[in-house]
């Protein structure tokens, strides 16, 4: 008798192994995208988080340009909104202090919290109330979020004094 076109015959311990090994395969692939969807989760904030630090500092410094701009005959002030940043009409030619008004890298939109002084705004801070990642090895100007638990607790001040 010819063998060749005869089904193989498996045993029911043979096939429970097979369906164990699948389970175990599709059980470690799906441990593997986990991990690796939250290793890219992790890297996208952390890129946001270089984001603001960087977009934080270009405020700070047009409020201080803003403040340090003195049209002649006229004393410093603060900006009374963010859009004086972009165009300073103080002067007979507008100043430009920021190229362009910078959405929060946290949340995506320009809604920045405003830091108000004494007669304009002296600072900004973002929105967001995620948990920081950065919380040592700041910049020397920043060394005050040193520790903080959110993104809304870096404010981004301009030291006009």
């Amino acid at each position: 008798m010819n063998n060749a076109n005869q089904p193989c015959k498996r045993s029911i311990k043979q096939s429970g192994l097979v369906l164990l090994a699948v389970l175990i395969f599709l059980l470690l692939t799906t441990l593997g995208a986990s991990a690796m969807v939250e290793l890219q989760r992790t890297h996208t904030q952390r890129a946001k988080e270089a984001e603001l630090l960087f977009v934080g500092d270009q405020f700070r410094r047009a409020i201080k340009s803003y403040y340090s701009s003195v049209p002649a005959g006229k004393g410093q002030t603060l900006p009374r909104s963010l859009d004086d940043l972009l165009e300073d009409k103080r002067f007979p030619m507008p100043v430009r202090h920021l190229r362009r008004l910078y959405p929060d890298p946290m949340t995506g939109e320009a809604d920045w919290v405003l830091v108000q002084g004494a007669g304009g705004i002296l600072g900004v801070h973002s929105r967001s109330t995620l948990g920081a990642f950065k919380k040592r090895d700041f910049p020397v100007q920043y060394r005050d979020f040193q520790d903080k638990e959110t993104y809304a607790q870096w404010v981004f001040v301009a030291s006009v004094n």
